[in-house]
């Protein structure tokens, strides 16, 4: 999506949501350099092949109660197209420019146990409030290896019994829990950004952050750069996520553990396509969220997503056009099986 994005809360009523309270639909015309289409064992290392723009995201609402409601997600909004299209608990990137997967910065696994090169894992963007649908999702074998935390379009303003009890069980079955910030494309103070960090740290002690709207050019570099060392430095082993909805900058890669390139409808991710500069890197380092996908095409996201090196994935039946991470998708047994059977 190329405008501005809307949504709700979990734990707002209803209320327009700003920016990012989403994975948002904002469907970006990924302007990427296609590459030859090449032949690719599934969850093997793939040549990039068409790939993904990103698009949007919105959260569930909530209310005191556990009750589930429309809610903002994390929607990435156009940017200015040049070509940028747009955790493992476990190692944090370099700040040096774009290296390869093998070299360092970036190349940790997003949440979990480490993604092995070439396999995926599921992951969760947990933009509703109902106790039901999280316990659904920890339950779940395989299990999510992350699950992101919104809990109102941001961390809230003051931390709620409700979600710490969330976040402690899905850490304790192994889930990496990263908490949901929105950057506005770099507009937002890094002084307030910073300031969410500590409070999702010390209300939730969460692993990470997931930086929503990201704007993935050169001339931001330093703003995320400044943001990924400030979460490394206040929560050990922190795992840092970005979401500019579309291939960012190469050099961007050496800021993040994963990057989200693609959030968008199933439609859209049929005729994406992907940089060439992608198989310089693990598929450990990217994510992919594709939406209004039928179940009967659920098995054909998930190949597209391994030939496009998307190491985390998070497929769904709901729409954009209400809010796609409001619950999981009437298929998500299926689809965690499915994943984790490609490794």
């Amino acid at each position: 999506m190329s405008g501005a994005d809307v949504g709700m809360s979990p734990s707002t009523s209803g209320r327009e949501a700003r920016g990012l309270t989403r994975l948002p639909f904002m469907l970006r015309a990924a302007v990427a350099v296609a590459v030859p289409a090449l032949a690719l064992a599934a969850c093997g290392t793939a040549v990039p092949k068409a790939a993904p723009t990103l698009a949007s995201s919105h959260a569930a609402k909530a209310s005191a109660s556990p009750t589930p409601s429309p809610t903002p997600s994390p929607t990435p909004k156009p940017k200015k197209h040049r070509h940028r299209a747009h955790a493992a608990h476990t190692s944090s990137p370099a700040a040096s420019q774009s290296s390869p997967a093998s070299s360092g910065s970036g190349s940790g696994s997003g949440g979990g146990a480490p993604t092995a090169s070439g396999c995926q894992s599921t992951f969760v963007p947990a933009y509703f409030y109902a106790s039901n649908i999280w316990d659904q999702a920890i339950n779940t074998r395989p299990d999510p290896t992350v699950i992101l935390l919104n809990v109102d379009n941001g961390v809230g303003t003051s931390p709620l019994s409700h979600f710490q009890s969330l976040v402690k069980q899905a850490q304790a079955a192994g889930i990496t829990v990263l908490g949901y910030s929105s950057t506005e494309y770099g507009a937002r103070s890094i002084s307030s950004v910073e300031s969410e960090i500590n409070d999702y740290k010390s209300w939730y002690g969460v692993n990470g952050i997931f930086l929503d709207l990201t704007q993935g050019t050169s001339g931001e570099f330093s703003y995320y750069q400044t943001l990924a060392n400030y979460v490394r430095s206040k929560i050990s082993g922190g795992i840092v996520w970005l979401n500019p909805g579309s291939y960012p900058e190469p050099n961007f890669m050496s800021i993040a553990n994963v990057v989200m390139v693609f959030e968008g409808s199933y439609s859209a991710y049929l005729s994406d396509q992907v940089p060439s500069w992608i198989s310089q890197y693990s598929p450990s380092q990217f994510a992919n969220v594709v939406h209004d996908t039928p179940q009967s095409d659920l098995a054909s996201a998930i190949n597209l997503s391994r030939k496009r090196r998307a190491g985390h994935l998070f497929v769904t039946d709901l729409s954009a056009s209400g809010n796609p991470y409001g619950a999981l998708p009437s298929y998500w047994s299926q689809e965690a099986s499915t994943v984790s059977n490609g490794c």
